[in-house]
């Protein structure tokens, strides 16, 4: 017997912003990267790695925001990794992001041996005078921790960034044509390794949401194929910060809708609805290996192509 009626959409709104988070976090990352030209396939690695090191710096501080720093600059810090991989020593972008990602996996597993099972301290959450109070609009929007509104606001940010500031322009430049960028003087390696950073950083703080917030524990494996469904949304959003915020809501509710579906009897396979996040993923992916769409998409020009400096 189907009962819709069990499901709140005032719950389930509020609950796709927090699980959307983490897939937003490490998508605006990753799209930072993507907009300076470079492909960086180890966000699931950066994610991972900022889960397990904010998860240990929250437990062992006893402060969960100390803890969302300490994921950031685990996931920067991987990411680091990567940047002097591709930009100093040349390694191809696609082989050196799937060996971030396989390392921060395995590393992420041993530093969380003994972690497993702990309970972090609660996020605390902003109590917004007023706001907090109005009906529906307040339960879904002014009810949520800090890392919550810093994903919200990056979108806008970044549009701003990328569109209207001198650094994000040349950011942009840098991506589009890294010869002419390096020709008129601007140093398209450091432009490069700190854009991995700060999406390395970003990444990290997604995982480190993930492990203090969204699931609350420590467990192999937590981040589930969340890295590669960030990925998908850079290329679905085709590399504009809205349609970046819109995907990564998207897929989270995905994601919330199949379990709300299964505890309202409705009569679709278990497996089915799991996949169906998944499936999404795939589809979008393929679209990211056509170079007709990724021409339509105004995807950046040089992106994936390593940059050889010439005096």
């Amino acid at each position: 017997m189907i009962d819709l009626s069990s499901i709140s959409l005032v719950t389930l709104f509020a609950s796709i912003l927090v699980a959307s988070t983490p897939i937003l976090l490490a998508a605006t990352g990753e799209m930072i990267v993507e907009k300076s030209g470079v492909l960086n396939l180890g966000v699931e690695g950066m994610m991972i790695i900022g889960a397990v090191c904010g998860f240990i710096g929250a437990v062992k501080t006893g402060s969960p925001l100390v803890g969302a720093i300490v994921g950031m600059t685990g996931g920067a810090i991987l990411s680091l990794v990567f940047a002097v991989i591709t930009q100093y020593l040349l390694g191809n972008q696609v082989a050196s992001g799937l060996a971030l990602t396989l390392f921060g996996l395995g590393l992420a597993s041993l530093l969380g041996t003994e972690f497993t099972g702990i309970r972090p301290p609660p996020m605390p959450k902003l109590d917004i005078p007023i706001l907090s109070d109005l009906p529906v609009i307040g339960e879904i929007l002014f009810i949520h921790d800090p890392i919550l509104y810093v994903g919200l606001i990056l979108p806008p940010v970044l549009w701003w960034f990328f569109r209207a500031s001198r650094t994000g322009l040349i950011v942009r430049a840098v991506g589009e044509n890294h010869e002419a960028a390096h020709a008129i003087g601007y140093n398209v390696r450091m432009i490069r390794v700190t854009a991995i950073m700060v999406g390395g950083g970003c990444a990290g703080l997604g995982g480190a949401y993930l492990s203090l917030v969204r699931v609350p524990q420590w467990t192999e494996g937590m981040t589930a194929g969340a890295g590669w469904i960030a990925l998908a949304i850079v290329v679905f959003a085709s590399w504009k910060p809205w349609r970046v915020l819109l995907g990564a809501w998207l897929f989270g509710g995905l994601s919330l809708l199949q379990l709300n579906l299964q505890a309202a009897g409705v009569a679709i396979g278990v497996e089915y609805l799991s996949m169906s996040p998944y499936i999404a993923t795939i589809l979008v992916l393929i679209l990211l290996s056509s170079r007709r769409y990724r021409h339509q998409a105004q995807a950046p020009s040089c992106l994936g192509k390593s940059f050889h400096p010439t005096l």
